[in-house]
């Protein structure tokens, strides 16, 4: 009777790891994300010999701190682009997003014009179907999904449900688990998790930027997107605009 009951212990320990392993609470999720700049310069008036010598692709490093609930998506400390033409474009990254699922609200940390502000808001929902392509990102089985935002521009995502974070990079959410591939084909951009550390206990990160002025009234949002188009020729049209890139999904 000993052994049995030893051997249910053994299996239910069993059960219990193998489920730890499977589904993770809380942890740190690294991306790279990657900037297409031939393909983004393509139309523009650049002298086809700067094109040959710049580099291709832009890359920088992002962490995703997550729980169950909340998560802090931010720059890693460290970045690894190699020096070249056109590299100064990135510049240092000090944006962040921090986002709280359970009360749909988040706080957006935008460096305009060499100031940190910060943006309180509502989680923007995005129109996801569901694929039935999948592909292996970082270790994880994951499933396609397809989305829109801004109404025309398409998302290509891949998520899994062993991560149990409804989120992702730059905000995007609301799949059944946990973004860790992303591709925006009209923004040249793409953004693939390259690293998972399960069990990490993040909490005292995951909270929300206080390093800004506080964007709270619509008088202070007005003055910061009259900042944002200062020297744009046609203010009035470029408002509506800059208010939908002040409050977007990329950083």
């Amino acid at each position: 009777m000993k052994q049995y009951a030893f051997l249910l212990l053994l299996c239910l320990v069993y059960l219990n790891i193998k489920g730890q392993d499977t589904f993770l609470p809380y942890g740190k999720i690294t991306f790279e994300k990657k900037v297409n700049l031939v393909r983004a310069l393509e139309n523009s008036d650049l002298p086809p010999e700067a094109r040959e010598k710049m580099q291709k692709y832009i890359t920088s490093n992002w962490e995703l701190y997550f729980d169950q609930n909340k998560s802090l998506y931010k720059p890693a400390k460290k970045e690894n682009n190699p020096p070249g033409l056109f590299s100064f474009t990135l510049g240092k990254q000090t944006n962040e997003i921090y986002t709280n699922y359970s009360k749909n609200q988040r706080v957006l940390k935008r460096n305009i014009m060499d100031d940190h502000y910060l943006l309180t808001d509502t989680i923007p929902k995005v129109n996801w179907k569901i694929m039935h392509d999948a592909r292996t990102i970082a270790g994880y089985e994951c499933r396609k999904a397809i989305g829109i935002i801004y109404d025309t521009v398409y998302v290509v995502a891949f998520y899994t449900d062993e991560i149990l974070l409804r989120g992702g990079p730059e905000g995007f959410g609301g799949l059944p688990g946990t973004i860790l591939g992303l591709a925006i084909p009209r923004y040249n951009t793409t953004w693939f998790a390259t690293k998972v550390n399960g069990f990490e206990n993040h909490l005292t990160e995951i909270v929300p930027s206080t390093n800004g002025k506080k964007i709270e009234t619509e008088k202070d949002l007005k003055k910061l997107i009259e900042l944002y188009t200062r020297y744009d020729l046609d203010k009035k049209e470029k408002a509506e605009e800059a208010r939908k890139r002040i409050y977007g999904f990329i950083l």
